[in-house]
This record gives structure tokens, sequence and C-alpha cells, in this order.
């Protein structure tokens, strides 16, 4: 019985330049590869495990889960083929044969998985970075594979990008390194609106927002009068919200702009409607107030020009912010600390 376990152990499958594959090294090759395969399994689902947990070291425990994985892969495979008898000097010429192949039809595959290395050690795209693609996709990288890169949207709908359009395309990172960005969120108020009240009632309702940072001198809540409208004029609210919000960019705007509406209507201030006003130059062949009193709409001389009715006083110059914002001295992107 044992003679002839060793009969079938040594039969020989294959003779292959020079490497003789027998049925139990073919035997012994698959059981480790599946060893490697399962060990590659374990690692890098504990080392998933351990970065759902972290927070500062997230995205060097994704390299390491990468990284490990591919390893103890690799290794499984010569260790494999070595155990089954191949003698892997004598690969240079099927290495050949792959060099072929890929240049015949699997260099995009290779072009993927090369993307996928870049993105991995470059860093400039991490997993939990929120990114926005030239196509108008918006999400959070989950994760960066071999062949493509999964995005997931805020309506939890998976996109899969191929790592070579994230390296050649333009991408825009909102939260690089963790910080946040400056956002603008128009608004506009009927005209008639004291600017000076606009500005204090909606900066009031950005600062008490829970999702507005707290003010520093290089990062300040602003509002800008920014144009003239056909019956309004045109605001924008700038503000500073926590990484956190960045992430939600629809619901962050929707909440500002909900936020806005209510200083306002707290304040009293108007929002404007469309609206035409009608100039009639002339009545009947008359003018002016000869065209008033001949429709007996009022007496010649008896209509006051508005500028005569308004305080004599000059209203108090109101802030402005966008000029403020030019005259301070930008900072040097270089010199900014790292985070």
């Amino acid at each position: 019985m044992i003679s002839d376990l060793d009969q079938l152990n040594d039969a020989t499958v294959i003779n292959v330049g020079g490497s003789v594959l027998t049925v139990g090294g073919l035997a012994a090759g698959g059981v480790i590869l599946l060893v490697a395969i399962l060990v590659s399994w374990l690692v890098t689902r504990g080392v998933r495990r351990l970065r759902q947990k972290a927070q500062r070291t997230a995205q060097a425990l994704y390299l390491l889960e990468k990284l490990a994985g591919y390893a103890i892969l690799v290794i499984g495979v010569v260790a494999g083929l070595s155990a089954a008898g191949v003698n892997l000097s004598s690969l240079a010429v099927f290495a050949g044969a792959l060099g072929i192949g890929v240049g015949l039809g699997l260099q995009g595959v290779v072009k993927e998985f090369v993307s996928g290395i870049f993105l991995i050690f470059d860093r400039m795209l991490s997993v939990g970075d929120y990114v926005e693609l030239e196509s108008g996709t918006r999400g959070a990288i989950a994760e960066i594979g071999p062949r493509a890169t999964r995005i997931q949207t805020n309506d939890n709908v998976n996109v899969i990008i191929p790592n070579s359009h994230l390296i050649e395309g333009p991408v825009t990172n909102w939260t690089l390194k963790g910080d946040t960005r400056r956002i603008h969120i128009p608004f506009s108020v009927a005209y008639g609106a004291a600017r000076g009240e606009v500005r204090e009632a909606v900066l009031e309702a950005a600062r008490i927002s829970p999702f507005t940072l707290p003010e520093t001198e290089q990062r300040k809540s602003q509002v800008w009068l920014v144009g003239f409208g056909d019956s309004s004029l045109n605001f924008e609210l700038l503000v500073w919200p926590t990484p956190e919000a960045v992430k939600r960019p629809a619901a962050m705007h929707a909440a500002y702009t909900w936020a806005i509406a209510d200083a306002l209507d707290a304040a009293g201030i108007e929002i404007p409607f469309p609206q035409t006003d009608l100039r009639i130059r002339s009545i009947l062949g008359h003018e002016g107030d000869d065209g008033l009193a001949a429709l007996g709409l009022g007496d010649k001389g008896a209509r006051v020009a508005p500028r005569q009715r308004e305080d004599p006083a000059l209203p108090a110059p109101t802030v402005n912010d966008a000029a403020d914002d030019l005259l301070t001295p930008a900072t040097d992107p270089m010199e900014a600390p790292e985070r």
C-alpha cells in the first residue's frame, strides 16, 4: 500500500524544460498556494478591521493591508511552483512569452495595476478622501483595488473608476490631508434692504451653525455683495465648514441656504420675487406731472423727488468683506504647516 502511494507520489505528470512535475509535487504546490491565499485573506481582513477603528493611522494601515496581501500571494505562488518541481531559473522563456502576451492583450490590465500601485504610494488620493471627478461624480474613496477604485456617493451608490482615469485625468480632492475648504452659498434680497443688516443677520446664522468651524484670522465667515440682479441684490455667504460637512456638499449647501432663509425672515428682510417696473414717458401727449394731472392722479408740483423725502444724513458705511479679503496678504502654500 505504501509502495503504491510512493509510486503515485512520484508519478510524472509532465516534463517541460528540464522541470519534472509529479503528482506529489503538484499536490504540495496546490496546498502551499491555498495556504497562502488563506493567510493573505486573514491578514488583510485583520488589518482592515484595525483600519476601520483607527483614525490617524488609517492610511498607513491601508497601505500595509494591500502590500501584505500582495506579498503573501507572490511568496505563495513562488513557493508553490518550487514545491511542484518547477525550475524557476527556466522561467525566463515563460517570462518572455508572458511579456509578448502583455504586449498583445494584457497591457490594459497591467496599466490599471501599475496605476493602482501609484495611487497607493502617491497618497494624493487616499481611502476616505472626498473627491469630485471631471464627469461630476462625487463621493468618498472606499477602496483602491488592483484594477479599479471604488467611490461611494452620499446616496450609497458605488461607482467603479479605472485606476488610470484617476492618474491621467483631473480630480478634485475636497479633503486632502483632512483639511476643510471655503464654500460659497449664493442668496438674494430685495432692493431697498439695508446691506449692513443683511450681512449681520446672515453672519450670525452661519456662526451659530454646528458645522461651521470657529473663526481664525485667516478663516473668517464673510458676506459679499456680488452683483445687481433685475429685482434683487445678489450676495454670497463665504464660510469654512467642518471636514465632515465638506464630504456632504449637497446637504451642506441646503442646510446653509435654509439657515440664511430663517435669518432673513427673522430680520424682516424681504426675499425678492420677479417683477417688472413699467415706465410711461407720455400720457395723452403729456409728460411727467402734466400726464398725471391729465389723468386726475395729482397736481403739478405736488410730487416731491424721492431724494427730498429721505433723511439728509448719509448712511453709515457698511463692511465690505470682499475688499477686506483682497487687502489681506495671501498665504504662501509652500509655507503652510502640514496637517
